[in-house]
C-alpha cells in the first residue's frame, strides 16, 4: 500500500508528505488566496507523470545497453475550462542524450512506458489525450 499525508498550513498552502518521508510545499497563486510559496497541486500531477515515465525510459534504455548521459522531459498540458478542470491534453517531449543512442530503442522505450509501465500515464490517460515525442542530441524523433 502507498500512503501520503497532506496538512493545511494557512490560506491555500499545504505541506504534503510521502509515505517514504519526503515533503513538498503546495500553494496557490496570490489571486487564489495563496502566497505562491510552492507548486500547485495540479502541477504536482504533471511532475509525477514526468518522473514516472522518465524512470521507465531510463531503466529500459539502461537495460538495453544504451549509453545514456541525460534524460529530460518537457511537459505541456491543457485543462478543461469548467470544473473539475481536469487535464484534457498532455504532451511530453523527451530530450535524451548519450553516446551512440539508437533512435529506435529510444522510441521503443518511450512507447513501452506509455503503453505498459507508467502507472501515472495509465491513470491520466482516462481523461487526457497524451502524446509523446523525443529528440536525441538535437535530432528530432517521434514516438
Amino acid at each position: 500500500m502507498t500512503s501520503a499525508r497532506v496538512k493545511w498550513l494557512e490560506g491555500v498552502c499545504f505541506v504534503g508528505q510521502s509515505g517514504s518521508g519526503h515533503s513538498v510545499v503546495m500553494d496557490g497563486a496570490v489571486a487564489a488566496g495563496g502566497n505562491n510559496l510552492g507548486v500547485r497541486p495540479m502541477e504536482m500531477l504533471l511532475i509525477g507523470l514526468g518522473g514516472c515515465t522518465s524512470f521507465d525510459v531510463v531503466d529500459i534504455l539502461r537495460k538495453g545497453r544504451q549509453e545514456l548521459t541525460g534524460c529530460e522531459v518537457l511537459i505541456e498540458a491543457e485543462r478543461a475550462e469548467t470544473t473539475p478542470k481536469v487535464f484534457t491534453k498532455i504532451h511530453l517531449h523527451f530530450v535524451v542524450t548519450g553516446r551512440g543512442l539508437d533512435p529506435n530503442k529510444v522510441g521503443r522505450a518511450i512507447d513501452l512506458s506509455a503503453e505498459k509501465y507508467c502507472s501515472a500515464s495509465a491513470m491520466l490517460n482516462k481523461s487526457a489525450e497524451i502524446s509523446y515525442d523525443f529528440e536525441i542530441g538535437g535530432a528530432e524523433g517521434g514516438a
